[in-house]
């Protein structure tokens, strides 16, 4: 089987290629990029005024299952994820059991197989029950496929617990990618601490509960030698010790969200449950200076942290609710309106921070379009008008603090080991 996307702005950073040419796709690989590609009964897709880019990888995104299908599950997660454009995702283990064990992770990779419309490659929990106790079978879990550890959504509070984990990520070359928060400093908080959370009422975490932990661990990666990755980095301080540490030769990287260079605590209207996530929405100064960090380079990757809710968990009162937010299908449109249409980022930095930076990360060989390598594609229009609509989305939860937003630019199709998985219209 083939295809052949035609007449697009081809993007691909890895290779530094960018001019209007076609991608032709046999078997499942990149057979080429050039000007008038064809093969015999490939199937032709048109993308004139359109951008042709290697597959999108988020690399941090929750599915739920095992455990939580109710709220999200692998197909429908897959099927939001290719919705949004991206054709690799990698699952956090926060699932119900944890994966901590090559069990789950064998499941997980099976049930991947059969079920998702996308690529899906397991995270391992860095301790047992994400418990921040005791290490969990990491060499086991990456012969069953796991692509690198975590406890994210749980700090793995114990120093010396962490000093070995960094030790073994280290022996097995994965990466460690850590939810950076002084539980003791977070403790009861529910929004950023500021004028926002005095004014209404609301227990604050304080950024310093970030600063803490990423400080920690950048001390623990340069005396371990492991591949450290800050995950959903938000704060002003957290971004300028990342850039230090890398001065002293460091291997740290560091990702953030949409949500948290779209928004700040100012814009939250008062208790919506759709604007709580962790680490919280900051202040103005915290979210230019994520921002400003994406503009220099220190932040390598946008990733969603794709967080689904059921209704009946998320719409509770806002000191009850559950953290996190969904957000596969908006992730590309926000990047486009904040960072690419303000001339802040350029269009080929931006199909960096979604391709190459997250492969950079997981190792996973994909993030190219390079002749052989894995025919995933990302399509996607810098023009095109449309609402975000959240009663028409993959996903089975419908958390989002983008319902109604209108954007300028997004997702056209997906393309995943050569077969088309979602085309828009």
């Amino acid at each position: 089987m083939s295809i052949v996307i035609k007449n697009g702005r081809v993007i691909d950073p890895a290779s530094q290629t960018d001019r209007v040419a076609d991608v032709l796709i046999v078997d499942g690989r990149i057979a080429g990029v050039a000007p008038n590609l064809s093969s015999p009964a490939a199937e032709a897709y048109d993308a004139t005024g359109m951008i042709v880019a290697p597959g999108f990888i988020d690399m941090h995104v929750h599915l739920r299952e095992p455990g939580f299908e109710h709220a999200e599950n692998i197909e429908s997660g897959s099927r939001a994820a290719a919705a949004g454009g991206f054709t690799s995702i990698c699952c956090m283990p926060n699932t119900k059991p944890i994966n901590d064990s090559p069990t789950v992770t064998s499941y997980i990779v099976e049930r991947a197989r059969s079920q998702a419309v996308v690529n899906v490659f397991p995270i391992g929990a860095i301790t047992k029950g994400s418990a921040g106790e005791e290490l969990a079978a990491i060499g086991a879990m990456k012969a069953a496929g796991a692509v690198a550890i975590s406890d994210d959504g749980q700090p793995v509070m114990n120093s010396r617990v962490m000093r070995r984990a960094m030790e073994f990520a280290r022996s097995y070359d994965l990466p460690l990618i850590d939810h950076c928060e002084d539980l003791n400093l977070s403790a009861g908080g529910d929004m950023h601490e500021g004028v926002k959370s005095v004014r209404w009422g609301l227990r604050g975490i304080p950024a310093a509960s970030e600063d803490v932990m990423v400080a920690r661990d950048l001390l623990l990666a340069q005396l371990t030698g492991a591949r450290y990755h800050v995950a959903h980095i938000s704060t002003r301080n957290a971004v300028a010790m990342v850039e230090q540490a890398r001065r002293h030769g460091v291997a740290v990287t560091c990702e953030t969200t949409p949500h948290h260079f779209t928004l700040s605590d100012d814009q939250m209207p008062p208790y919506d449950s759709n604007y709580k996530m962790k680490p919280p929405l900051r202040s103005c100064g915290h979210r230019s200076a994520v921002v400003d960090g994406i503009v220099a380079g220190i932040i390598g990757v946008i990733a969603t942290d794709h967080a689904p809710h059921a209704g009946s968990e998320k719409m509770q009162e806002f000191e009850r609710c559950p953290f996190g937010i969904i957000g596969l299908e908006t992730a590309l449109a926000l990047a486009l309106e904040e960072l690419v249409h303000p001339g802040k980022i350029t269009l080929n930095r931006m199909v960096e921070l979604f391709t190459t930076g997250p492969d950079t990360v997981m190792r996973l060989g994909r993030g190219t379009l390079a002749p052989g390598a894995p025919g995933d594609v990302t399509v996607f229009s810098t023009d095109l008008a449309w609402t975000y609509d959240l009663n028409r989305s993959e996903s089975r939860s419908r958390n989002s603090p983008f319902d109604g937003r209108a954007f300028r630019g997004g997702p056209m199709a997906t393309v995943v080991n050569g077969q088309f998985v979602w085309k828009r219209g």
